[in-house]
């Protein structure tokens, strides 16, 4: 007699996000910084925000916004540059705190990650509980706060994580799963952009609900191949596994302007926001790559992309900057002018690749 099959275990996932980290970890170590507005990145004209403390977000100021703006937001505003060095020491002690509770580990960056505690290796009981353990060992180990969402997904955990910032937990249940999804606004939801929540919006869809009530041939006719992503994520449906090798196929950052740019010092200045935030990000995600891609969208919303590739890795901002001003500066003039210019790094290298000097 064949003994019957055991059902899979309901999947256990953990987001874990660290809050605010860049300006967390510059506070930790400057108390003169603490209960100030305070912003990593480059304070020049043409700086970005790579991150902001809570106390700077009570005024509007946002990572990647360019730091005039920030500085007009909050004229009290610190800036202080950043130190990845010290960043990616943190997120290597936080990394090895996770590995005590699962081998099932998806970074997404030096501050955030899923983990996959389906299996509960130290007996803690459930999953609320290993996030609560993970929780207080970082903060008695970096004297930083984290945020976690627990869940049985993982859009439903990065969404949870998010729901009782900063130095939270949010636990959702199979049961709970759709209810919490359809009572959030899309513009909430993992891959839901400005362009696409403005488009939303105009369909009349503003909320997770109004997602659920749109049928799967309606999502198909206005976000094509997006739209089965969309149906089930409304209906609180997400079957990825937590993928320990999660290589990411590029990194980058694009901006659209209020007006459009023509002037080659416009574009350069730009560019160098744009690099710059870019280069966060990269920084941000540990990674490393041979291409560099610049993207520029005329006035007419004609786009064109434009890349160069070297035998090694681009490694330094510097070269990433460099490599896209070429690409740029071979598209000059531009007499109608250009709404939005990006620039990515791709081609991806493994830890296995070896590092030469970039030939950029």
């Amino acid at each position: 007699m064949v003994p019957p099959t055991q059902p899979p275990a309901q999947r256990k996932v953990i987001h874990v996000d660290m809050d605010a980290f860049y300006a967390s970890v510059e506070q930790r170590d400057d108390p003169s910084l603490r209960g100030r507005p305070v912003a990593v990145g480059g304070s020049r004209a043409r700086g970005v925000v790579a991150a902001a403390s809570y106390e700077a977000r009570a005024f509007g100021v946002r990572s990647a916004m360019p730091s005039v703006t920030a500085i007009r937001r909050c004229p009290d505003l610190v800036f202080v540059p950043p130190r990845f060095d010290v960043y990616r020491e943190v997120s290597d002690r936080i990394r090895a705190i996770f590995a005590d509770y699962t081998d099932l580990i998806e970074p997404l960056s030096l501050d955030e990650a899923y983990l996959d505690v389906t299996e509960d290796i130290r007996g803690l009981g459930t999953a609320a509980a290993i996030a609560e353990e993970i929780r207080a060992r970082i903060k008695a180990d970096t004297g930083l706060t984290a945020s976690a969402g627990v869940s049985y997904n993982k859009f439903i955990a990065k969404l949870a994580s998010d729901q009782n910032k900063p130095d939270g937990i949010c636990i959702i249940t199979p049961k709970r799963g759709a209810a919490f999804v359809q009572s959030l606004p899309v513009k909430r939801f993992h891959g839901v952009g400005p362009v696409t929540a403005q488009k939303m919006e105009r369909l009349g869809i503003l909320t997770g609900a109004d997602l659920f009530g749109r049928s799967l041939a309606f999502l198909q006719a206005h976000f094509g191949s997006y739209a089965e992503y969309l149906y089930r994520a409304a209906r609180g449906i997400d079957d990825r596994p937590v993928r320990v090798n999660r290589a990411a196929k590029s990194v980058g950052a694009e901006r659209t302007f209020e007006t459009n740019l023509s002037t080659a010092e416009d574009l350069r200045a730009a560019l160098h926001r744009v690099a710059d935030a870019a280069w966060v990000r990269i920084e941000r995600h540990g990674t490393r790559g041979r291409t560099v891609t610049l993207k520029l969208r005329h006035a007419d919303f004609r786009t064109i992309t434009r890349a160069r590739s070297s035998q090694a890795a681009v490694t330094d901002k510097t070269a990433f900057l460099a490599a896209g001003l070429d690409l740029l500066m071979a598209q000059l003039p531009v007499p109608d002018g250009v709404r939005l210019l990006g620039l990515t790094l791709s081609g991806i290298m493994g830890d296995e690749d070896e590092v030469q000097p970039s030939l950029l």
